[in-house]
């Protein structure tokens, strides 16, 4: 059995504590510890998510450089920076400082992203798409011009008249981490956002949410997602191997404290509807015991097809119960013998 590689994926909610605030320093605290509580459990990722304008995360790099500082093996991604409210040089130039900190260990996922609190948000950032141009189109515009960044693009004429130009040729964004540009992905919502992420030569990302449905169970569909994506890569002779990642709720039940939180969703379904104007579906939670969540994840096809399989965890429960969360995650993987 190929190794499936095992992460969570941190939503960075804070919220109220009985007789206390929202407390942002906290939940950074935690996603720290949990970083470290997932490398010892074994798990492979430890991943956020970035929204703005929300008691969420919203800087990722301080984040991932102080999980690198703390952990040594696990990798450090994001799914999905939204490329709405980011320079691609100035994100290019944090990208590679911290992956050099980390040695090489960021997989980081970038995309349009998925709808904001804010109507004005991108605008009070100071963006806003030219005339004619929809926010996919400046998303797709951002990756390529961050991609050609950190590939070490001579970009900025050098000014012969300043004591810091150190050549006659245009000078690439700095610094440079060799073999950052191929753990980029790209977050898709469908299958024609996957087709276009491997012809740009990105690895795909697919959440528990796909923007499309056509009356087949979702995995199913997102199965469907990930071949599409795999055929288009190899049409489009981009080199190296195309990597996949999918999203799950999972949750193994081991006490009454899990009972308590989870139990319900033992009858969890997928659920289909609209968004952004168009039809949606959405995946189900696994919930059980060990055996049980290895039996639902053993069926779903496209946790079988999927390079990378992120878990959602519950950050607002705090570190020492999301270890425990964990431990449960590994040892399902290694019942389907996924760890090797």
């Amino acid at each position: 059995m190929t190794k499936k590689h095992l992460g969570f994926l941190n939503f960075g909610h804070w919220i109220p504590i009985p007789g206390g605030e929202p407390d942002a320093k906290a939940a950074l605290d935690d996603v720290v510890q949990m970083a470290v509580d997932a490398e010892a459990a074994g798990l492979d990722g430890a991943w956020i998510r970035i929204h703005h304008f929300q008691r969420m995360f919203s800087s990722p790099f301080p984040i991932l450089a102080a999980m690198a500082a703390r952990t040594e093996r696990i990798s450090l991604g994001t799914g999905v920076i939204d490329l709405r409210y980011e320079n691609p040089l100035a994100m290019a130039e944090a990208a590679a400082t911290t992956d050099l900190l980390s040695g090489g260990r960021l997989e980081l996922g970038i995309s349009r992203g998925s709808p904001e609190a804010a109507l004005d948000g991108q605008a009070q950032f100071g963006y806003a798409p030219a005339d004619g141009q929809t926010w996919a189109d400046l998303a797709q515009e951002r990756g390529r011009r961050f991609l050609e960044a950190i590939r070490g693009a001579r970009l900025a004429t050098p000014d012969p008249s300043s004591g810091w130009s150190y050549t006659s040729q245009k000078m690439p964004v700095e610094p440079q981490s060799p073999g950052l540009a191929d753990r980029i992905w790209w977050g898709c919502g469908s299958t024609a956002s996957a087709v276009r992420a491997a012809q740009e030569g990105y690895h795909m990302l697919s959440s528990t949410l796909l923007l499309q449905d056509d009356g087949r169970p979702f995995h199913v569909q997102q199965a469907d997602q990930i071949a599409r994506y795999l055929d288009a890569r190899a049409a489009a002779g981009v080199p190296g191997a195309g990597r996949t990642a999918v999203t799950r709720s999972a949750f193994v039940i081991q006490d009454d404290e899990d009972e308590l939180y989870f139990g319900r969703e033992r009858r969890s379904q997928e659920s289909a509807g609209h968004l952004d104007g168009g039809a949606a579906r959405s995946g189900p939670t696994y919930a059980g015991s060990t055996e049980e969540v290895a039996e639902k994840l053993a069926a779903d096809t496209a946790v079988q097809a999927a390079d990378w399989v992120l878990f959602a965890n519950p950050n607002q429960l705090g570190a020492a119960y999301n270890a425990k969360i964990f431990a449960g995650w590994a040892e399902v993987w290694r019942l389907l013998g996924w760890d090797r």
